[in-house]
């Protein structure tokens, strides 16, 4: 397996234990759907369909080098295209298809920004897609049919023979506005990150991996699709979308095929928690997890508690529910927390940390708040807090987190214009402080409220809304918005619920204004509730708070 002991072994994806000759009918991948028999590709199958879409994009003129965009569907379609472009050379970046819940005309301005600015040479969605999306690229736009009957019609085909400092491929951040900044990655570094990975969560050959998560995001592309296929451990993987909609798959999937590993965003763990219906898991046990992995999001410690309580007769166990600290950057993990032991808990005084960005142990009678452990940093990974000056600040001062690496972003694709790296180290926008060589995570930098002299951070409020009966949980966004009269940055919060009536409004808002009171240092200044599909999401599923800021000003007439 790729360790760091065995990393010199490595030069290039290509090394992936899913692409090499032994253990032909091993299974590589099993996918799983709602509508139809479970799919097993074995090794032999995965690089027989890689190939043939490699020989089928080769014949529709893509050479060595250029950008392939993947929008589609997560399915075994997209997974072979991506493998594909990696056999003959080119760059494949994995993007989001047009959902319900993205504005047309807003997709498609970005994507066909994005191809002016990178230079795409081909984009692959989905057969219904294509002719939409065709009207207006400035590239070729190929559909799933076409695409597969070329690769089925292609011959044999020579590997290309990339260098390890080569572009393997792109991640683009998620977002609402443009897409344009795509975190280009090396060979090397996404090997070196698989590797540092793999020893910081002790992988093993008889590891299991189970992934819903969308391709499009590092967490699902280098932890639930990279890693498994290099390692050649079996992964198991559904669509996000049936994953949402029938989240006992997950467990399911974990009962049926022996899972052990599993990475999740903060919010996954309530969705199961709440809409886990019991009939849907009878007998279905979880003994055999070794790691459910919170990363991506600001990790709750009662998130943690909700889903130890709602599991635990399956057989969660604490020490199961382990945190990494994460961003694309840095090519997926920046820290994780040791396997078989429940993440660091940081009790601290909330009013030290907002006033003097202290993170004091708190003491009785303290209004506290409890801050989850990243973790120390995975091998060859580095991190520590600064200040704007860029000083390296003591334990348990919050600044900015800083990161240096081997398995970092060679540059952003084709942005001359955004230099990452300060002295070597990348500065990530995350505030947080280091404590007994461990990173805790405080908040965005962006996202900072300065109210009445106190830093405020969003998901904090936003956290204590979601409790409030009326409001949908994980459908509440809180910002700032300045005030010149008061001077400082007053607290908005904008909800989605059910309720229509006024009195029934009136009251779920009174009592977001009074649980924001009781349980914080803060008062709230506006509260709006809204209607459901009211906020504005990422392509990623995430609560775009500056998009929706911008929305509720304008609705505002501010």
């Amino acid at each position: 397996m790729l360790t760091p002991e065995t990393r010199p072994a490595y030069a290039t994806l290509l090394d992936a234990a899913a692409l090499r000759p032994e253990e032909d009918h091993a299974p590589a991948i099993i996918f799983l759907a709602t509508d139809a028999e479970p799919v097993t590709v074995t090794r032999v199958d995965f690089q027989a369909r890689a190939q043939a879409y490699a020989a089928g994009l080769t014949r529709l003129g893509v050479a060595a080098g250029e950008l392939v965009i993947i929008a589609h569907t997560q399915n075994l379609e997209s997974i072979y295209a991506f493998w594909g472009a990696l056999l003959m050379g080119a760059i494949p970046a994995m993007f989001p298809t047009l959902t319900e819940k993205l504005d047309r005309d807003v997709y498609m301005r970005n994507m066909n920004e994005l191809v002016a600015r990178s230079g795409v040479r081909l984009i692959f969605t989905s057969d219904a897609f294509a002719p939409v999306m065709a009207r207006t690229a400035d590239c070729p736009v190929i559909g799933s049919a076409e695409l597969a009957g070329l690769a089925n019609a292609a011959g044999a085909l020579r590997w290309h023979q990339p260098q390890p400092e080569d572009i393997a491929f792109l991640q683009h951040s998620s977002g609402t506005t443009g897409l344009q900044k795509g975190v280009a990655l090396s060979h090397r570094a996404v090997l070196n990150q698989l590797a540092s990975t793999a020893r910081a969560i002790d992988l093993r050959p008889d590891d299991v991996i189970v992934s819903w998560l969308p391709l499009y995001h590092d967490m699902g592309l280098i932890a639930g699709f990279m890693q498994p296929l290099v390692q050649g451990v079996p992964l198991i993987l559904m669509s996000p979308f049936d994953w949402v909609k029938h989240p006992a798959l997950l467990f399911r999937a974990i009962h049926e095929y022996n899972g052990t590993l599993t990475w999740l965003p903060n919010f996954a763990y309530n969705h199961l928690a709440r809409r886990v219906r019991g009939r849907n898991i009878a007998g279905l046990r979880l003994d055999g997890m070794r790691m459910f992995i919170n990363c991506s999001e600001p990790v709750r410690h009662d998130s943690h508690e909700l889903f130890l309580q709602r599991f635990g007769e399956m057989g969660v166990r604490a020490e199961m529910l382990a945190v990494s600290y994460a961003m694309a950057e840095n090519t997926f993990a920046v820290t994780q927390t040791p396997p078989d032991q429940p993440p660091r808990l940081d009790v601290v005084d909330r009013r030290a940390l907002e006033k003097s960005g202290r993170a004091l142990p708190a003491r009785d009678g303290d209004r506290t708040r409890t801050l989850v452990s990243c973790g120390p940093p995975i091998p060859n990974t580095r991190a520590k807090a600064v200040n704007a000056a860029g000083e390296t600040l003591p334990e348990r001062r919050v600044g900015e987190i800083a990161i240096r690496s081997d398995c970092m972003l060679t540059g952003y694709y084709k942005r001359p214009d955004l230099q990452p790296f300060a002295d070597g180290w990348y500065l990530t926008g995350d505030m947080g402080y280091m404590a007994d060589g461990e990173v805790y995570i405080v908040g965005r930098k962006k996202d900072l409220i300065i109210n009445a002299g106190k830093n405020v951070y969003p998901q904090d409020i936003e956290a204590i809304v979601n409790e409030v009966p009326g409001v949908h949980p994980g459908r509440a966004v809180v910002f700032g918005v300045p005030d010149e009269r008061e001077g400082t940055e007053l607290i908005a919060v904008v909800a989605e619920v059910d309720a229509d009536d006024p009195a029934g409004r009136k009251q779920i808002a009174r009592a977001i204004r009074q649980l924001v009171a009781r349980e914080s240092t803060v008062t709230v200044s506006y509260v709006t509730l809204v209607g459901p599909k009211w906020l504005i999401k990422t392509s990623s599923g995430k609560i775009a708070r500056a998009a929706n800021r911008e929305k509720w000003l304008a609705e505002q007439g501010r």
